[in-house]
């Protein structure tokens, strides 16, 4: 039984007196190999004879701390207090060491695996537990969120960034998530996601407010504008009162849809659950059309249907009829695309799914930084990939731009 098995047997029962053990031997470990590593360098042995006058030759040490999964290497000398890995050095400066990464006290995997966790909605309890069971590594959930707020300095700069001058069309639309600042309350995330006129997609912007109302929207767009967003030829948007008029008032010659799915929701909470289905599977027709005239004609047939079974239904359609049928004016290979807000909506479930697991943001600053994480990785996921059937229109949609 050698020294080393003596000593751990003896610290068997204790996991901190094991982890002292196992650090030193690590650490001698570590000095073996960099001692090594200098020696195959060199091409002799410390103070062998063939090394004399060789031109190059062994030049003492330098120190680094190292953490491990049993705490960080360190040894006592005199005079120069805890030091950590001995980091041999030759005379012409020539060697590198393999041994070690650059420059660093520990590898960033963690951290950035406890930044992925948290954007996926991973609580700072459960990432500190998970990183912990997996690799030894203790992180407090105040560590972890510590090391999430990195992502501050990047979500600010997002929210900064100049934008592109043009989109062919942008979808705007708000949803809510658990936000304490006093009290707990559901509280409004604004969304801007757009389509260039070469198909490729993003979050343009996001806000936080206590509610939705159209004076936020209207400060967003002005942001936008502000920002470089200088043309748009297409807004789709939910039945939010006062849209329409934020809209001209910043961008005067863009055009505005109305979400048909919304429209369709609407009605649907103001008939009867028999006549629903029936409702719907008509109402779906109108947006199914080769063009714009037969739509209409498929849309007063609905009029002339329900009009009198549902008079206050059909009245508030007829008044937002202007706005229902834009997306015909476009061409059919994107129709699909722009008589919704569902692409906005498909992104802001994925929101939803993975805040979650988050009983609540205890602060607006971490949804900030949790939302800008979401937005960015969907930036980076869909760059320079063309939404289906931009691609094949791009040329057509150019030309709606001055």
């Amino acid at each position: 039984m050698n020294d080393f098995t003596k000593d751990f047997a003896q610290a068997l029962f204790n996991p901190d007196k094991i982890n002292d053990l196992l650090r030193k031997e690590l650490q001698q470990a570590v000095n073996n190999l960099l001692e090594a590593e200098l020696t195959a360098f060199l091409g002799y042995d410390p103070y062998a004879r063939n090394g004399w006058n060789t031109g190059n030759s062994r030049n003492g040490a330098y120190f680094r701390k190292v953490d491990t999964q049993f705490g960080p290497i360190e040894v006592q000398v005199p005079r120069v207090g805890p030091i950590e890995v001995q980091v041999p050095r030759d005379r012409n400066g020539q060697f590198h060491q393999h041994t070690l990464p650059d420059y660093k006290q520990h590898s960033d995997i963690l951290e950035s695996m406890i930044i992925k966790l948290y954007s996926k909605g991973v609580t700072t309890r459960e990432i500190a537990d998970l990183i912990e069971k997996m690799y030894g590594s203790h992180y407090s959930p105040a560590q972890v969120s510590n090391i999430s707020k990195q992502m501050i300095p990047k979500v600010e700069a997002y929210h900064k960034r100049k934008l592109s001058d043009k989109f062919f069309c942008v979808y705007l639309d708000a949803t809510y998530l658990p936000l304490r600042r006093e009290t707990f309350e559901r509280e409004a995330v604004y969304i801007a996601i757009g389509i260039k006129p070469n198909g490729h997609k993003e979050v343009i912007d996001y806000c936080i407010a206590p509610s939705e109302n159209i004076e936020v929207w209207t400060d967003m767009l002005q942001n936008m504008k502000s920002r470089g967003l200088k043309q748009v030829e297409l807004f789709l948007s939910d039945g939010v009162v006062g849209m329409k008029t934020a809209l001209v008032r910043t961008y005067p010659k863009a055009h505005f849809q109305r979400c048909l799915v919304h429209v369709m929701r609407n009605i649907c909470a103001k008939v009867r659950v028999d006549d629903r289905e029936k409702i719907m599977n008509e109402f779906k027709q109108v947006h199914q059309q080769t063009n714009k005239e037969e739509a209409t004609a498929v849309l007063h047939d609905f009029y002339t249907k329900w009009g009198k079974v549902y008079s206050h239904v059909i009245r508030s359609l007829k008044d937002i009829e202007p706005d229902l049928l834009v997306f015909y004016n476009y061409p059919k290979q994107i129709r699909a695309s722009i008589y919704s807000t569902n692409m906005i909506e498909s992104f802001n479930n994925v929101i939803k799914r993975k805040a979650k697991p988050k009983a609540e943001f205890p602060t607006e600053q971490s949804l900030d930084a949790f939302i800008g994480i979401q937005a960015m990785s969907y930036n980076d996921r869909y760059f320079n990939r063309i939404h289906k059937g931009f691609g094949q229109v791009q040329d057509t949609l150019e030309s709606y731009f001055d």
